[in-house]
């Protein structure tokens, strides 16, 4: 049964990065953002808890990791993947 699993992600600057997330987010299947705030980082996707973990790996390997959950080289690693999803959102997306 869904539920509203919560995130807070590292490294969301824009509708750019926005617009990445929500595209990476609903590739899974029956997983759909509810509400997703680029200045707090803060997402709301409706799914099977079951689903969090997947969601999870799939933001982190954007470069958007759950806050506090990559540090040192990783999270430089991840600062400069969110910059390229970033771009790739912009050119994509509807902002």
């Amino acid at each position: 049964m869904p539920s509203l699993l919560q995130f807070e992600l590292a490294n969301v600057k824009c509708g750019g990065c926005a617009n990445s997330i929500r595209k990476a987010v609903e590739a899974v299947p029956q997983a759909r953002v509810v509400a997703l705030d680029p200045a707090s980082g803060h997402l709301e996707v409706e799914a099977d808890p079951a689903l969090r973990a997947q969601i999870a790996e799939r933001l982190r390997a954007l470069g958007y990791p759950e806050q506090g959950t990559v540090d040192g080289l990783a999270a430089m690693a991840a600062s400069a993947k969110s910059f390229v999803s970033c771009a790739v959102g912009r050119l994509g997306g509807e902002d």
